[in-house]
């Protein structure tokens, strides 16, 4: 199993997708940083955040390249420095996703709850799941550790699953802010618009994998196993 060429063939189409995706950001993203905004990516949040109310979420900037994300827990919204100091279209449009994301929180939005709650499963399930369907086809095709690894990552299957509406919507709830704010107008709205689209490929590529990557193990391990 460790080697079987059937599982890649089954993931080949996830794994061409996110190579795609990844081109698309860089193109994108690359584009979008040459247009001028009139903020910078953290006053544009800062600017939807308390247009929401939420004065009470904090902004840092932090180092790394597009790490930028919004953390529940601390009420916090982590942007990484391209974001947070430039005046540009992409640091913008990544800002306003962020805080789409805070929007949601304080909505107590329902996919971003069930996919909080999902997050510490689906870290065990990423690991410990392959690892116990490795250990059980070692151990002589050990039943019992190949079906409890197999339902962890079903775990991470779920996260992703529920995490789709989750990114989708906070693009959503960006690119209306952006608008109804005046921060952008359409046509500087069509350059972000292509950056979250192509964001957005990358977690549907990951989600595909993951359910590619379930599908293959259950037809190893049942009746499309070959051994």
């Amino acid at each position: 199993m460790f080697f079987d060429p059937m599982y890649f063939l089954i993931i080949a189409p996830a794994v061409l997708l996110g190579l795609w995706a990844q081109l698309r950001i860089r193109t994108t993203y690359a584009a979008a940083q040459q247009i001028a905004a009139p903020l910078s990516g953290a006053a544009a949040a800062r600017y939807i955040l308390d247009s929401a109310g939420l004065q009470n979420v904090s902004i840092e900037q932090i180092p790394g390249h597009l790490s930028d994300h919004y953390d529940p827990r601390e009420k916090v919204l982590r942007l990484s420095p391209e974001v947070y100091q430039s005046r540009t279209l992409a640091a913008v449009g990544i800002a306003a996703h962020e805080s789409g994301h805070a929007l949601q929180d304080a909505h107590a939005y329902a996919p971003m709850l069930v996919r909080n709650a999902a997050v510490p499963v689906a870290g065990i399930g990423s690991n410990i799941g392959i690892l116990l369907i490795i250990l059980g086809a070692i151990l002589h095709m050990n039943v019992m550790l190949i079906w409890l690894g197999i339902g962890l990552f079903g775990a991470v299957v779920f996260f992703q699953l529920v995490n789709l509406p989750v990114e989708f919507n906070a693009s959503s709830q960006a690119k209306a802010q952006l608008v109804q704010l005046g921060i952008l107008n359409e046509e500087q709205l069509g350059y972000v618009k292509k950056v979250l689209s192509a964001a957005a490929l990358t977690y549907v590529a990951a989600t595909l994998q993951a359910v590619l990557t379930l599908l293959y193990f259950i037809m190893r391990f049942t009746g499309g196993n070959r051994d």
